[in-house]
């Protein structure tokens, strides 16, 4: 096998309802010496060719369509004239960012995209974003997971989970169903397993990352045996 993962770190100012964030973002470069696949050029589009380098960018794909995911989107393709790829629920964000044109082919689950002598599978993993997705690499054991998970768990948007329910379905019904030696490379922070990751799971369906020190104060009861149901989460399709 040949390809192989890059890492680059950007880090800039996100505008989220009128607050100003500041971010670090991870841009994942998989590829070989001859070709590549760029996930989610943030902002800083030379930095980002830089260590492309004289390899050809195939694709460039959008694991959600947020400002700190698509920033470079355009800058990046443009060079080798490669597409631009992202979920069509998340076009009015790409909007936001990108008023004047649109992402060149829509992502879709369970569609692949190959570079070198690998594949990367879509995964829809919605939560931070209606349209956000993770890319599964089983010849590289490692998932690209955007926002949905992190190292230090579900991926937030400006402090808020904007829909935690489908978040967490996407985390428990999709990733936690990899290998655990899997690596998690999300797009922001460290790297980590979903080993690592998946035995807090069922403390965050119990309410752990919303929860608050008055409310640990006042609980009197532990959580209910199915906090799944009760919290709107369905780990599998057919979960009614």
């Amino acid at each position: 096998m040949t390809a192989r993962i890059e890492r680059v770190v950007t880090e800039g100012l996100v505008d989220i309802d009128g607050t100003e964030h500041k971010v670090e973002n991870n841009t994942w470069i998989v590829g070989d010496d001859d070709e590549v696949i760029v996930i989610d050029p943030a902002r800083d589009a030379e930095k980002i060719l830089e260590q492309v380098g004289e390899r050809e960018v195939l694709a460039v794909i959008c694991t959600a369509g947020l400002p700190d995911h698509v920033g470079a989107a355009i800058e990046v393709a443009s060079r080798d004239e490669a597409v631009v790829a992202l979920h069509p629920k998340d076009k009015p964000l790409w909007r936001e960012t990108w008023a004047e044109t649109w992402p060149d082919i829509d992502v879709e689950d369970d569609g692949i995209f190959e570079v070198a002598d690998v594949q990367l599978d879509v995964m829809e993993t919605p939560g931070v974003s209606a349209g956000g997705v993770s890319l599964y690499s089983e010849a590289l054991g490692a998932v690209f997971t955007g926002k949905a998970l992190q190292a230090d768990g579900p991926g937030k948007l400006g402090g808020e989970y904007p829909a935690l329910a489908d978040q967490l379905t996407s985390i428990g019904g999709r990733l936690f169903t990899l290998p655990p030696d899997t690596r998690v490379l999300a797009a922001h922070g460290d790297e980590v397993t979903i080993g690592d990751l998946e035995p807090h799971f069922d403390d965050w369906v119990s309410g752990s990352l919303t929860r608050t020190d008055s409310d640990a104060d006042t609980e009197t009861e532990g959580p209910l045996t199915d906090g799944t149901k009760i919290s709107g989460i369905k780990l599998s399709p057919g979960d009614d």
